[in-house]
């Protein structure tokens, strides 16, 4: 089977998937650096705010595993075009959108679009690869899109937001989205379909758990964590995913296949991709407010100071097939998140007056080691995938990605909202800091796992 044709046509498919992907990807962020505008326009409330990108993480996150499932049933190109499309009716939405309710919904339908495209990108990479040279070449590439993504979006935010408003971070997309919808059935093939039904009710509780996990630890900061909506949120979400499990041993065509998690090096690899991009999206979410109320930055100005961590990425994803190699995907994955510890040690220490070598040393860190540990953790997560359940391995992938970040980003700001004093962002963000950090040593316990762990176990 042939996804992607191994043709110029074919060539021109695989950059349009990924331009989709970079499309959905930048949207995790864009609106980072207009928070403070979107907050004042709409009047949100300080602790609501963080919705605006949690709901879009969420729902992305929530239903990607059911993305991954259609898409190895439908048709992987017809449900990723169906998330394409909504994800541009949905951006349209959200930037139309008069009052904080109807912005976050529409961050979150963006979400359910984005869960049905990404994991199809994934999986029409993977099943197209001839050999693992190539396979880690088109690894390579769209882990450089899956992780520069956040800091381009941070860059791209601050443009629009200075040089139009907020509302051209959702906008942006429309014309994208268009394009993708015209162009890829002219150069991407359709997959067959298989036989198989749909795990509804894996789809409800897996998302139903996130989202009340992560509703009852944004809330802890204002309810305290003894109080009974908190205690209740996050008892239901435990629930929820203990009905996930016992659902998905028992019926025939499982939303999360039981056997992809029998790999111990697939499991490390997961744990570390969540803490990893749960740290690194907490780190953005303080490191805007930093920036621009206490160094009072521009958005533009803002943007551009998260230059480093793309362009360390793309040199990064230059060399780092050839790493991987020649030093295995477990030791890039260690080196990876030491770099990313000692990157967030000095911002746990920040003061209007810190050295500004010192932030962009840290973002500058933070990007390298990025490089260093995307591509190898989708290669392992995604090794010994069998191509007709790819669509399903991706989606978990990148549902512990997008889950990751959303857990750890509430995490986050629930601490820096409990040491929050108004007017002062530092003691609340110096707080913040140290949970971010905390979030980077998890991943590199989970990291030091994979080398301790046998290597290859056949999923």
């Amino acid at each position: 089977m042939s996804s992607i044709p191994n043709t110029t046509a074919g060539n021109t498919g695989l950059w349009l998937v990924m331009l989709a992907q970079l499309m959905l990807v930048l949207d995790g962020t864009v609106v980072n650096v207009a928070l403070p505008h979107i907050a004042a326009d709409l009047g949100f409330a300080p602790a609501d705010l963080s919705w605006v990108l949690n709901g879009y993480a969420l729902a992305f996150g929530g239903v990607l595993l059911l993305g991954g499932r259609v898409g190895d049933v439908l048709g992987r190109r017809r449900t990723f075009l169906v998330g394409v499309a909504a994800f541009t009716v949905f951006s349209l939405l959200g930037g139309i959108a008069s009052s904080p309710l109807l912005l976050v919904i529409a961050r979150a339908l963006q979400g359910l679009g984005a869960a049905f495209g990404a994991p199809n990108v994934l999986a029409l990479i993977t099943t197209n690869a001839k050999d693992d040279g190539a396979r880690n070449r088109a690894l390579a590439l769209f882990s450089a899109i899956a992780s520069m993504g956040g800091a381009l979006g941070l860059i791209l935010g601050g443009v629009l937001t200075d040089a139009a408003n907020w509302r051209w971070t959702l906008f942006i997309n429309v014309p994208i989205g268009v394009a993708i919808l015209i162009a890829v059935p002219r150069f991407v093939q359709e997959t067959p379909r298989r036989s198989g039904r749909f795990d509804v009710l894996g789809a409800v509780t897996a998302t139903g758990g996130a989202v009340a996990i992560v509703w009852a630890l944004l809330q802890a900061a204002d309810y305290g964590w003894a109080d009974v909506r908190t205690i209740g949120g996050l008892t239901l979400g435990a629930v929820l995913l203990v009905v996930l499990g016992f659902t998905e041993v028992r019926v025939a065509h499982p939303l999360l296949r039981p056997h992809l998690l029998r790999s111990p090096s697939r499991l490390s690899a997961l744990a570390a991709m969540a803490a990893t991009y749960g740290g690194m999206l907490a780190m953005f979410f303080l490191m805007v407010q930093y920036l621009e109320d206490v160094l009072h930055l521009s958005p533009l100005v803002t943007g551009l100071v998260f230059l480093p961590m793309p362009l360390s990425i793309f040199v990064m994803s230059r060399v780092i097939p050839r790493l991987v190699e020649r030093l295995g995907a477990a030791r890039l994955v260690i080196g990876g998140a030491v770099l990313r510890v000692v990157g967030f040690l000095p911002l746990t220490q920040l003061e209007a007056s810190t050295p500004f070598g010192i932030v962009v040393g840290a973002l500058l860190l933070t990007g390298i080691s990025a490089g260093l540990t995307f591509m190898p953790l989708t290669s392992l997560a995604l090794r010994d995938v069998e191509p007709e359940h790819a669509g399903s391995a991706s989606g978990l992938f990148q549902t512990m990605q997008q889950l990751g970040g959303a857990v750890g980003l509430a995490i986050v700001a629930s601490t820096y909202a409990a040491f929050a004093v108004p007017g002062d962002f530092l003691v609340g963000g110096r707080a913040g800091f140290v949970s971010a950090a905390v979030l980077s040593a998890l991943a590199l316990a989970a990291a030091v796992g994979l080398a301790v762990r046998p290597r290859r176990v056949s999923a």
